[in-house]
């Protein structure tokens, strides 16, 4: 949006602003489509015929996830690699924050996946399951990938703080491009740890449920 949205700071700015927010988006639109994938087998047969062979119980939803997340991780690097080309740039980041920025981005990924594969497994259909991850699209919008907490409206700063995309956000920026981290590394790593712990045991619920 260069200086449209930059406020006067500047289209180099600006990029430098949105790119971690825009890195985490595509996590979030990429695991949507897990959710209907999931689905699709679902209501297709392939998972059920799955649970007839002879492998792992949990082998069929890891396979998934892990598939997903490293589908994740290569729509992370292209789009990564278009905010290069128009002009994003870390300079100042180390190897050690760039492997921590990339470990996070692995984490998001990772438990993203395991609600998107909860999601899929409890919809009746792909067009459900494409409406129940919606909120995986839509909670970035309400975050602060594109305009800073303190230029919300008051009434609105809460909804945008207090959700999953916003403290990973911050980390991501403070990891490449030396601002201010404070608690949103810890609260984005909670964040990380609970909904892949949720996901994992309503997916495996789900899984062992349908399979009685």
């Amino acid at each position: 949006f260069g200086d449209t949205m930059s406020g006067g700071a500047g289209r180099d700015a600006y990029i430098a602003y949105i790119v971690p927010g825009i890195l985490l988006m595509t996590i979030g639109s990429t695991t949507t489509g897990t959710a209907v994938s999931v689905s699709m087998d679902m209501s297709e047969g392939i998972t059920a015929r799955f649970r007839t062979m002879a492998i792992h119980r949990g082998s069929v939803l890891i396979g998934r996830v892990v598939g997903s997340v490293l589908q994740s991780i290569a729509s992370v690097v292209l789009v990564g690699a278009v905010g290069v080309a128009i002009g994003f740039r870390s300079a100042d980041a180390t190897a050690l924050e760039w492997l921590a920025a990339f470990g996070l981005l692995t984490l998001f990924a990772l438990a993203l996946t395991w609600i998107a594969v909860g999601m899929g497994m409890v919809s009746p259909n792909p067009e459900a399951a494409s409406n129940n991850a919606l909120p995986l699209i839509f909670l970035p919008l309400i975050s602060s990938t594109f305009v800073p907490l303190d230029s919300m409206p008051g009434w609105f700063q809460p909804i945008a703080e207090y959700q999953p995309f916003t403290p990973a956000i911050e980390t991501l920026r403070g990891l490449l491009l030396g601002t201010e981290i404070g608690n949103n590394g810890w609260i984005a790593l909670a964040w990380c740890v609970g909904l892949t712990a949720l996901g994992y045991r309503w997916s495996k619920a789900v899984y062992n449920r349908d399979a009685k």
